[in-house]
């Protein structure tokens, strides 16, 4: 009989704790969302990017670390590596996945059914990311700048930097998605502008050494380099390099202009990840990548180095001076 009475007392002890907190009895907490983050960068390059992206997450509700956790994979440069980290992340079953150009390639590879949410300066219908842009079709949304269509004005505001220019070289990574579609527009163009081009292949850390070698035996008189992620991870060498062979050089981005380079002349690269962080959570609060229309960055702003034409025995046009959105003194 006491045995009873105690397994009574016990029951009715369990009982009246799970009465008091109920959830904590039935339920478990739910796991938080994972985003990937898959970049050809290093991480020390990209901690304005990361705060646009997690800007973008923040207007949707999301902060990393209170409702949402990010795990990075970087390529530090070497597009190499892309495969791999994206497997790895694919293996991790994150929530979604955000890329640049290149580690899109790579994710899309590996998987078919976790988001991805890209950044490109590609077209993302001519490089197969998307059925079309106003509805993507699959598992792949994302944000796009103007990337090749402003390489053609790339060259042509070298031309005006350089009425007298022979020779322009044009480096092009051969394995960024579209470097083909880069290359022909280059190549127009300079026809156009009556100019002859040589395209440098380059997609690694010696090559670039190997097409500036080649600048110099090739007698180019400027370069233009082109719209990739693999030069954003080495602009700051890209502008070193044109200053010390004295070479007028050309960019997408802010970055190039700001450690040396001539000029650059593109989108803003800040923007793209703040939209991409919005998309991202988006995608997480439920919204599919296939009815997202891919997002179009159209703004577009030009920087010059005035103290770099100094040292490279330039007089920068006024009527292009007064075009400026920034001059760099």
């Amino acid at each position: 009989m006491a045995s009873h009475i105690g397994r009574r007392k016990f029951l009715a002890t369990l009982g009246g704790a799970a009465a008091a907190c109920p959830l904590a009895a039935r339920a478990q907490p739910s796991a938080m969302p994972v985003i990937g983050f898959l970049n050809t960068r290093a991480p020390e390059q990209d901690a304005h990017l990361l705060a646009a992206f997690r800007q973008g997450l923040t207007e949707t509700g999301y902060v990393e670390g209170r409702n949402v956790a990010i795990e990075y994979r970087w390529a530090e440069g070497h597009s190499d590596r892309l495969s791999a980290l994206a497997a790895d992340l694919v293996r991790s079953q994150v929530t979604v996945i955000a890329a640049n150009s290149q580690a899109t390639v790579a994710a899309k590879a590996a998987t078919t059914t976790i988001p991805i949410v890209f950044m490109t300066s590609a077209d993302p219908v001519q490089v197969g990311f998307v059925a079309s842009l106003s509805r993507p079709g699959g598992n792949l949304t994302g944000v796009a700048s103007l990337g090749t269509e402003t390489n053609r004005k790339r060259l042509q505001l070298l031309q005006e930097l350089l009425p007298n220019v022979g020779t322009i070289a044009a480096l092009v990574n051969p394995t960024f998605p579209g470097s083909d579609i880069q290359a022909r527009e280059l190549q127009a163009a300079a026809s156009a502008l009556g100019r002859q081009l040589h395209i440098l292949q380059t997609s690694s850390r010696r090559d670039i050494d190997t097409a500036f070698a080649n600048l110099v035996a090739l007698k180019a008189s400027g370069l233009v380099i082109g719209s990739d992620p693999f030069f954003n991870s080495w602009s700051e060498l890209l502008a070193v390099l044109s200053l010390r062979h004295a070479v007028p050089a050309i960019y997408e981005f802010r970055a190039f202009a700001a450690a040396g380079g001539l000029v650059s002349y593109g989108g803003r690269i800040t923007d793209l990840y703040r939209l991409a962080g919005v998309y991202a959570g988006r995608i997480l609060k439920g919204d599919k990548p296939a009815d997202m229309p891919v997002q179009q960055e159209t703004r577009v702003e030009l920087i010059i180095n005035l103290k770099t034409a100094r040292t490279l025995g330039l007089t920068i046009p006024l009527p292009l001076l007064g075009r400026a959105d920034e001059v760099i003194e």
